[in-house]
């Protein structure tokens, strides 16, 4: 039997945390230690041996190694490993920018090294089950996406705003689903919190196969909601990722009785359905597959190509927001 991976850990806020928890759980791999340069977040690592420098962590052989920390730390993290040879998965958004991302994507296709992004979104099984049922063409034409990702400010973000820490999520996942990269943005945000990056941005797109998309994102609601709605002419697909629950709700097809709605030639509501669907962990699911791809196995990750593409759209929906104008995407 081949030894286990040699994982590593850059970060242990409370994203790193979990990454440590769960690369504990996988069974062929072992975290050997976790890098932080903050003596107080080393001393609360709960027994992981941490040390101060990725130098140093690189030091301990490791195989492969999990970015999560700040954006703006990114680059500097990233080549480090790249240049010893560390397969490496960063925590999205892969940069706070374009020019910094194609660094990024540059600096592991120079060296040979696997890189990913950490976009769970991808791993989450009712967006899973939505994308497998819409490639089934379970909705019929696709006409619309919309999302909703609004939630009070989280302490522990310090360099972004919600643009690139909130929407890329929903960039990401809608370019996915969908298998459509973006064509326009436009987009408004603001700033209410006192803080200079924006806590709100509502964002129209349209995708290069003609769906509309719209994107509503902020940190000022005393609710969290993670919702993607997915509109077609057979009816919505509704995904929920917090609780995970994936709802149909059919275009129905009894005639209306009533006069005032039979003159709609629209829909009619139909039978809703709630899928019974398996519930795995989704940080289990993607650290999983980076695992399998560090060892050459069939696995699916979030490519730095991918996590490029996502900060390009980011930084799009910023210019847009400061010129007033709708944004072409090209690439």
């Amino acid at each position: 039997m081949s030894r286990p991976l040699r994982a590593g850990l850059v970060g242990l806020g409370v994203m790193g945390r979990n990454h440590a928890r769960v690369l504990q759980s996988l069974p062929d791999v072992e975290l050997v230690a976790a890098a932080d340069p903050r003596p107080e977040a080393r001393a609360a690592s709960n027994g992981i041996d941490a040390v101060a420098t990725v130098r140093e962590l690189i030091d301990r052989g490791i195989d492969l190694c999990v970015a999560a920390t700040p954006t703006i730390t990114h680059q500097d993290v990233a080549f480090e490993l790249a240049e010893a040879g560390v397969a490496t998965l960063i925590e999205k958004p892969l940069a706070p920018d374009p020019k910094t991302a194609q660094t990024i994507v540059e600096a592991f296709a120079r060296h040979g090294v696997l890189g990913c992004v950490g976009h769970i979104e991808r791993f989450n099984p009712a967006l899973q089950d939505l994308r497998r049922r819409l490639a089934l063409g379970e909705i019929g034409e696709l006409y619309q996406v919309v999302t909703r990702r609004q939630g009070p400010f989280p302490a522990r973000i310090v360099d972004a705003g919600v643009v690139v820490d909130l929407a890329t999520h929903d960039i990401d996942l809608t370019a996915w689903i969908t298998g459509s990269p973006y064509r326009s943005v436009s987009a408004c945000t603001a700033h209410r919190s006192g803080r200079p990056h924006e806590d709100l941005v509502s964002a129209v797109a349209e995708l290069e196969n003609g769906i509309v998309v719209t994107h509503l994102v902020n940190w000022l609601s005393p609710f969290k909601e993670r919702i993607t709605t997915v509109t077609g002419d057979l009816g919505c697909l509704v995904a929920d990722t917090i609780t995970a629950d994936l709802t149909f709700f059919q275009n129905g097809s009894e005639p209306a009785q009533w006069e005032r709605m039979a003159a709609f030639r629209g829909v009619t509501e139909g039978n809703m359905t709630r899928y019974a669907i398996p519930k795995p962990e989704p940080l289990l699911t993607e650290l999983s597959h980076f695992a399998a791809a560090v060892r050459g196995e069939p696995s699916t990750i979030v490519t730095l190509e991918e996590g490029l593409a996502t900060v390009e759209i980011a930084e799009a929906l910023r210019e847009s927001a400061a010129s007033g104008e709708t944004v072409k995407v090209s690439r």
